[in-house]
């Protein structure tokens, strides 16, 4: 098993920024890619940014590109995400999340952590 703790999140204005971070914890040797997902009121959870351990690839959403930044720490099994230039669509619940080994997909989640950006 895994626990993923989520913290950061926060009330900030539009064109500010927010860094989050997320901690795993259990049995995290091995680990094959963490991520940031998140969902807005009334809407499915949808993907942010990832990062593969191997190789170190990061990938991004369109709707994030360019503002946001994964980065991460295979050692401490640790995962941030650098939110800039934040806009009111940003709004949402953040999740970290953990896949064990390519294939699996994540298989473990975070509780979450609320980020409200105010137009």
């Amino acid at each position: 098993q895994v626990q993923l703790v989520e913290s950061g999140g926060g009330l900030v204005q539009a064109g500010g920024s927010l860094r989050l971070s997320c901690a795993a914890s259990g049995r995290t040797f091995g680990s094959y890619s963490m991520g940031w997902f998140r969902q807005a009121p009334g809407k499915e959870r949808e993907f942010v940014a990832q990062i593969r351990w191997a190789g170190g690839t990061i990938n991004y959403s369109d709707s994030v590109k360019g503002r946001f930044t994964i980065s991460g720490d295979n050692a401490k099994s640790a995962v941030y995400l650098q939110m800039n230039s934040l806009k009111p669509e940003d709004t949402a619940v953040y999740y970290c999340a953990h896949s064990p080994a390519a294939g699996l997909g994540y298989a473990y989640w975070g509780q979450g952590t609320q980020v409200t950006v105010s137009s």
